[in-house]
């Protein structure tokens, strides 16, 4: 296949869009956290984009998608890089009409989001250094190998196919990342909320969000990136691109009711808060479905994914783990709603390279490879993950002092504050 200027063109612009959900995020979680800690939560998804954009030149998308290895569960060992395919001109052996460092380019941009996103969970009492420290350990050993199970299809010479990723070989839709994004970064979430435990006045204090405009721009960038995000995946400017597209706004318009719906019944109120987190709940639950379900679908998808998660955030109550910016409740239980609704509404009337789910005659066979791909990802990226914090925690310590804490995080690792009030002097307050 020919390099083909306009797909080149808007997966550009793709890239683009999908960078800027990580400063979103910063946005969305900096302003859910107290005024001690804005810049300290916004330096987390940061100091994210200069360590995973630095790996994944050095080894990262080797070991995603390389394929010399042929192996279901990695890519290539190799420190090249990316000298081997600066020359080459289309992707994936020519399957897609892009130049292969656009293709490359894209999906980086996939994995400085996802450890940006588990940052939330741990909001208000990480050192920055061990938060350094584990990003870089983490995308190496966790995401890069899962990104290559669930994206990589292959490398095609001739008609042969090689390195071709376990779920993808098994099966798995996943079309824009639920699995390798979404409930990889909730369930190492919740890994990393267990070890560093509960932040001082947990439940005792008030811990509401300082700054809902910040949190209402966040989300705002977040959906308009997002866009990049889902009908880029097609890598191509195409039909399946426009589906993606369409679908991510309407399910996400539908969560965004849904999640507000409930809070009027149970609370009495719908809340700008919530309207902001139930965008974001559909949002990851269409990621993974957005090409493989029709428009009405994405709508009740949206619909069910903000009812849920609007409820799943209280599973921290009652479990007593302390996931600061409820990154289980949105990103873990709606990326695993959205793996497995594509089992149920999947079909291949709008995508012919997709299955058809139960509503569509396809019985339980693609309902079970959804849950299985999900649960495979979750026990993966939870186990490793707890390894992981457990090796940073005991040696260099993952957690500030509780001083510090009291003080304020920004104060401690950061030397600054967001907000210059004036008469303070050093000291941290609770707001």
């Amino acid at each position: 296949m020919d390099l083909n200027s306009g797909d080149t063109a808007w997966m550009l612009a793709s890239t683009a869009l999908v960078l800027l959900m990580t400063p979103g995020l910063a946005f969305f979680y900096g302003g859910m956290v107290r005024t001690k800690s804005v810049l300290n939560m916004m330096m987390m998804s940061m100091i994210t984009i200069g360590i995973v954009s630095v790996l994944w030149v050095l080894y990262g998308f080797q070991l995603a998608f390389g394929s010399s290895a042929d192996s279901p569960w990695y890519g290539s060992i190799s420190f090249s890089g990316m000298g081997g395919i600066v020359n080459d001109l289309t992707n994936n052996g020519g399957v897609y009409p892009i130049p292969v460092l656009v293709f490359a380019a894209f999906q980086l941009m996939f994995a400085i989001i996802t450890p940006a996103l588990i940052s939330g969970a741990i909001a208000d009492r990480t050192k920055f250094s061990a938060w350094a420290i584990f990003v870089t350990i983490w995308v190496t050993i966790v995401y890069f190998p899962v990104a290559h199970w669930v994206f990589a299809f292959g490398n095609r010479v001739g008609d042969t196919v090689t390195g071709v990723g376990f779920l993808a070989g098994k099966g798995l839709e996943d079309f824009a990342g639920g699995t390798a994004v979404h409930i990889n970064a909730g369930a190492a979430g919740l890994a990393l909320s267990l070890i560093l435990g509960k932040r001082v006045g947990w439940r005792k204090e008030s811990m509401r969000p300082h700054s809902l405009p910040l949190v209402l721009l966040g989300s705002g960038l977040l959906w308009f990136g997002w866009f990049g995000f889902n009908a880029g995946s097609a890598l191509a400017a195409n039909a399946i691109a426009g589906l993606a597209f369409m679908n991510t706004q309407v399910a996400t318009a539908g969560a965004l009711l849904g999640w507000i719906i409930v809070e009027k019944i149970r609370d009495g109120h719908p809340t700008s808060l919530g309207a902001a987190s139930g965008a974001v709940a559909g949002l990851v639950a269409i990621t993974p479905a957005c090409a493989f379900v029709a428009p009405w679908a994405a709508v009740v998808i949206g619909l069910i994914a903000g009812a849920l998660c609007a409820m799943a955030v209280g599973l921290k109550w009652k479990f007593g783990f302390d996931d600061s910016l409820d990154v289980v409740g949105v990103h873990l239980v709606g990326g695993l709603w959205g793996c497995i609704s594509i089992g149920i509404f999947g079909t291949h009337v709008v995508n012919s390279l997709g299955a058809d789910g139960l509503l569509y005659g396809g019985g339980t066979a693609l309902l079970g490879k959804q849950a299985f791909g999900a649960l495979l990802v979750l026990a993966y990226s939870f186990v490793v993950t707890l390894i992981i914090g457990f090796a940073i925690d005991k040696t260099i310590g993952f957690r500030i002092s509780r001083d510090a804490e009291v003080e304020g995080i920004d104060l401690n690792e950061h030397a600054e504050s967001a907000y210059e009030m004036a008469g303070s002097s050093r000291g941290g307050s609770s707001i």
